[in-house]
């Protein structure tokens, strides 16, 4: 059953900070076997263009693979759980990380991989991920080396656990912070932040925007949340954002490409 979720009044001033994987598109078995919906697209460009701009991804992807999965439009956006961040003027800030911890971690994490057929390594950049939804019996060990690389790394690497994942990054920024830090900046500062996730790595977020007396909406259910509405379901929140644009007036932004 869907859940009812509250709308913007018109003219409100409200900025989005919305999920990926799990919120904006349906989970696959592979990460590159994502794809986003044209009509997808073209609410997010709505919505940006209702709200001044104040929309933002936030993800554990990478930059870059945003970018991919959106393009033509180019959004503000965290990646990497917050590691990385574009803001609105389109400038790139990106944590420090220690590039010896990681090629350890990638040899662990490579090595598990080839002894169990179906899971995989996703190399990242700034953090590697263990991907064992095809090897679903892999389950705790998969968890087990990772707390066991976490532990040698002593502090520097964090584990993030998902859904039929683990994934290990330096220690730092969250989804709470990148949120944090979009809502000090324009077009975002002095709205009412939204912020739209699915997964365990999303809680940092709900919690920053719970704090700001924002809304926390939590796609799913079955797990203990902070999300103060939970269980809706990715086509629902399509149609809540369409929504949302419309009572924003959001009309189809311009790109270099078109309308889109």
């Amino acid at each position: 059953m869907q859940i009812e979720l509250p709308l913007p009044d018109r003219g409100a001033l409200w900025a989005f900070f919305l999920d990926v994987d799990g919120t904006l598109a349906d989970i696959a078995p592979h990460p590159e076997a994502v794809a986003i919906a044209d009509h997808a697209r073209n609410t997010l460009s709505r919505l940006a263009a209702g709200c001044g701009g104040a929309v933002a991804l936030v993800s554990g992807r990478a930059i870059v693979d945003i970018d991919r999965l959106f393009a033509p439009l180019h959004l503000p956006v965290a990646g990497l759980h917050g590691f990385e961040r574009r803001d609105a003027a389109g400038r790139i800030t990106r944590a420090d990380v220690d590039a010896g911890r990681l090629l350890a971690v990638r040899t662990g994490l490579t090595a598990f991989a080839d002894a169990h057929p179906g899971a995989l390594v996703e190399d990242k950049g700034l953090s590697l991920a263990l991907h064992y939804r095809q090897a679903p019996a892999a389950e705790a060990d998969a968890l087990a080396l990772a707390q066991e690389l976490e532990s040698e790394a002593g502090g520097a690497l964090v584990l993030q656990r998902g859904k039929m994942v683990v994934e290990l990054r330096p220690a730092g920024p969250d989804k709470g912070t990148a949120a944090a830090a979009f809502m000090a900046e324009p077009p975002f500062a002095g709205r009412r932040p939204v912020f739209v996730g699915d997964d365990v790595t999303d809680e940092a977020g709900f919690a920053t925007i719970n704090a700001m007396d924002g809304i926390s909406i939590r796609v799913g259910d079955g797990t203990p949340t902070c999300a103060r509405y939970d269980g809706a379901s990715v086509a629902g929140i399509h149609d809540w954002l369409a929504a949302a644009a419309d009572r924003l007036g959001g009309a189809v932004a311009k790109s270099g490409n078109g309308e889109i």
